[in-house]
């Protein structure tokens, strides 16, 4: 079924009555050509670009809750194209451009919204490190225009710009950043797939990774054994459970980053605003909800829960930089587990074990990478040699100390990431 503001018309006409499911619910298969371990937004990207762009229907993802259920629904979802390092710069502005288009091509309303984005800074250094990080996205070929205070006040006149502690300087815009809705992105990638004949199950987690010879040869699940040519492991914050089936290591912490949203409201934020002092960042949702996050809770842990201590740092955080939403109402609160890289970039590689490959260490960056790291993923797999655009985020560049990129210059500490 296609969707279209005709059929939705008219189905409103009919009681809703011919809407037909977005996918199947298929039984798992004794075997495919290739499995996913992971069924959320990269893994549903994944599916959706072998199948498309390489011509493969064979696949099954295998996800051990509901689509959509972990970390693509826990975020902040913010989409942008702002990084500083060659690696990352190429590879975020190819994702950004996959949005772009992406509502047309999976003929879904994933709610895109690109209403920019502004990086507050409140001091001369960090006015140098923004001019600096503009000129680089410029050179990319992505946007940035360097405010001043008042370029600044134009655009957000509803900050404080009258505290001491951390003054207003400017702000580096991107217009083309904005946010999506997190679940719809998962779903629109899940009917894609579907179409194409992939199978998505349900309810099926992997316990067990099966290695012959030095090659995989499948997985153990609780529906039982399915056997498979190749197997991505692409788990976000559990990808070091996963990769434990299969002998591996990865160089990855798992940590808690918690995010918040508010009662509905009327229209007051116009973009996205992120706090240059306090690690703090917020927009409206379509919905009036305030939705905004803070720093990690910076212990190790697979629980998607966090802790007290950082719930206050971010409200503090929030009320230092736009006193008015101290009257808001917080209605709720979730926590997603980020898997942290010691560089703070992500991993997209085969692995040491013939046809089993890894997608994983997504840090702050992995809902606005979901297009693109699907579309890397799947050329990947299918060609067995990297995408140009993610050439650079290797595994062993953790081993041989060679092609790191520490976007945030914060050292090999993965909590600090």
């Amino acid at each position: 079924m296609r969707y279209s503001g005709f059929r939705v018309f008219t189905q409103g006409l009919r009681g809703n009555t011919g809407w037909t499911p977005a996918w199947r619910k298929p039984a798992p298969k004794p075997a495919y050509d290739i499995v996913i371990i992971g069924g959320g937004g990269h893994g549903l990207s994944t599916a959706y670009y072998l199948a498309k762009n390489h011509g493969l229907k064979n696949i099954a993802v295998l996800e051990k809750g509901y689509l959509g259920g972990g970390n693509v629904g826990r975020n902040t979802t913010i989409v942008r194209a702002n990084y500083f390092l060659p690696g990352n710069q190429e590879f975020y502005s190819h994702s950004l451009k996959l949005w772009e288009g992406l509502e047309g091509e999976l003929n879904y309303n994933v709610m895109h919204s690109q209403r920019g984005l502004i990086n507050l800074f409140h001091s001369d250094g960090q006015r140098d490190a923004f001019a600096r990080r503009g000129n680089a996205m410029l050179a990319q070929g992505d946007d940035a225009i360097l405010l001043d205070r008042e370029g600044v006040r134009k655009h957000l006149p509803y900050l404080d710009f009258e505290q001491t502690r951390f003054p207003i300087y400017g702000g580096l815009y991107h217009p083309r950043g904005g946010t999506a809705r997190h679940d719809a992105v998962a779903w629109g990638y899940a009917r894609g797939a579907d179409r194409r004949g992939v199978d998505l199950i349900e309810n099926c987690e992997v316990t067990g990774i099966d290695i012959q010879n030095g090659k995989v040869t499948g997985v153990q699940t609780t529906r039982g054994p399915i056997r498979a040519k190749k197997v991505a492991m692409v788990a976000a914050g559990r990808s070091g459970q996963v990769a434990a089936m299969a002998g591996m290591r990865l160089p990855i912490e798992s940590h808690i980053l918690q995010a918040f949203v508010t009662e509905g409201l009327k229209p007051v934020i116009d973009h996205v605003v992120s706090f240059g002092m306090g690690h703090f960042y917020i927009s409206q949702s379509d919905k009036g909800g305030l939705v905004f996050g803070g720093d990690l809770d910076f212990y190790a842990s697979y629980a998607a829960r966090g802790n007290l201590p950082m719930v206050e740092h971010v409200m503090e955080a929030g009320m230092t930089l736009m006193p008015m939403i101290g009257r808001a109402k917080v209605l709720r609160s979730w926590g997603g587990i980020m898997d942290m890289s010691p560089d703070g970039s992500p991993i997209i590689d085969k692995t040491g074990v013939e046809g089993l490959y890894v997608n994983c260490g997504w840090n702050y960056g992995g809902f606005k990478a979901v297009p693109a790291s699907g579309y890397c993923l799947a050329h990947l797999i299918a060609t067995d040699q990297p995408h140009p655009v993610a050439a650079r985020f290797r595994l062993d560049r953790f081993r041989t100390g060679r092609g790191l990129m520490d976007e945030e210059g914060t050292g090999s500490q993965h909590n600090l990431h």
